[in-house]
């Protein structure tokens, strides 16, 4: 009984807690675990693609995907590729290989993201010293992006910096960022991290 107390103290004391930070109409954002970061990425024209089937190194090969989205695999042929996962392809490729060889073990390795450029990308704007549209990588914060576009210039507004983020349905949601005191201060608080389609605009000083 005695720990089953002790849980229950613990409990209370963190909804305590959560009600004692709360106030804020708007959430911080959040890295989204939905969000298309590598781990979810979906295959592109001029990707390259290690194809790897365990014991048979004859049949492994290093390939990059066609204009025509597609692939060529030993005894296998083509294989579509453009718009899926890895996953996807080497449960395909392993099917295929089923007829031929006992039991095949496929694995399937992005080796160069060529095409994820294209596709996810985080955009600085305004008073910075060069507006810049970067690709995004996992873990990226708005200091990363702000840094990559040469910081702000003397005309910036750093502390009127918003963060906006497309929410679906043509619509984004905005969120304060306190640049200034990311920059001067190193107060991270609001560096927060950033996903692909993310726009950055650092505002001028109103003279």
């Amino acid at each position: 009984m005695k720990r089953w107390n002790r849980v229950a103290i613990i409990i209370a004391a963190m909804q305590l807690a959560a009600c004692a930070t709360g106030g804020s109409t708007l959430p911080p954002p959040k890295a989204d675990a939905t969000a298309p970061v590598v781990e979810a990425y979906l295959i592109g024209v001029d990707d390259q693609l290690q194809i790897t089937v365990w014991h048979n190194p004859d049949l492994s090969v290093s390939v990059p995907v066609r204009p025509d989205g597609k692939i060529t695999v030993p005894l296998v042929g083509d294989i579509p590729a453009g718009g899926r996962t890895t996953d996807q392809v080497g449960a395909e490729i392993q099917q295929k290989l089923a007829q031929y060889i006992r039991d095949p073990q496929v694995a399937v390795i992005l080796t160069a993201l060529r095409s994820h450029e294209y596709l996810s990308r985080v955009r600085v704007t305004g008073a910075v010293r060069s507006p810049i549209s970067i690709p995004y990588r996992q873990g990226m914060t708005v200091l990363d992006a702000v840094l990559a576009a040469g910081g702000t210039t003397e005309f910036a507004a750093p502390d009127r910096t918003e963060l906006y983020r497309h929410t679906g349905e043509g619509t984004s949601q905005a969120y304060s960022v306190r640049l200034e005191k990311i920059l001067q201060q190193g107060d991270i608080a609001n560096n927060y991290p950033v996903q692909p389609g993310d726009v950055i605009t650092v505002p001028q000083r109103a003279f």
